[in-house]
């Protein structure tokens, strides 16, 4: 495999995984630059939907194709927003995205109306898939999460998505716990979910020559 698709349209997902694969020795290309279009993630699971834009990708570009899928799992909410994460705070008429400060808001007003006792424990979720070609019998699955909380307001300016609520492990010099958007990249790629998936996925190429 000399080249590889990644089936996101996401441009939070896509650096952070170009980032991750970059010393693969894999040519690595967006979808967007086939002009391939975001699949309709019809799946009921992390897994069915990663499966589906991966195959999706493979399909329009004739490439391999890797694809992920990702989000956010807050305990005290039922494992919400989950494989709805990017479309939490979706219009309820039309079904457009509000992005990720609306979805922050909406995530922090759910926590904000349970008792304040309730666990605010959650984990980020990944899994990828990669497949060979679009019909692909045993398509490459690798999951990982990373255990925090969801803090009481935003903090950080890096990253994406819900990485200012998310309580990580790391702690500032003064004993305070820092968000995911507060980790430099390469400290976040060690501890994040993404990074703990694209090291089983390397390792895979390493035993099996994917």
């Amino acid at each position: 495999m000399t080249r590889l698709v990644l089936a996101t349209g996401n441009a939070g997902k896509l650096r952070e995984l170009q980032a991750l694969l970059a010393d693969s020795g894999v040519e690595v290309l967006s979808q967007k630059d086939f002009d391939v279009p975001d699949a309709d993630e019809t799946g009921l699971s992390f897994v069915e939907n990663a499966i589906l834009k991966a195959r999706h990708a493979a399909r329009l570009t004739g490439l391999p194709a890797l694809a992920d899928d990702s989000g956010l799992a807050v305990d005290a909410l039922g494992g919400a927003p989950g494989i709805y994460s990017a479309r939490y705070a979706a219009d309820p008429v039309t079904g457009a995205p509000g992005g990720d400060a609306a979805n922050n808001a909406k995530l922090l007003a759910t926590l904000a109306a349970l008792p304040p006792e309730t666990p605010r424990t959650a984990r980020f979720v990944c899994v990828l898939a990669l497949v060979r070609h679009a019909d692909d019998p045993l398509p490459v699955l690798c999951q990982a999460s990373w255990e925090g909380e969801i803090t009481l307001a935003p903090a950080g300016d890096a990253g994406f998505g819900y990485d200012p609520l998310f309580l990580s492990g790391d702690q500032a010099p003064d004993g305070r716990r820092l968000t995911s958007a507060e980790l430099a990249r390469e400290r976040k790629a060690e501890l994040g979910h993404r990074g703990q998936a694209l090291r089983q996925l390397k390792a895979r190429w390493a035993e099996t020559g994917l």
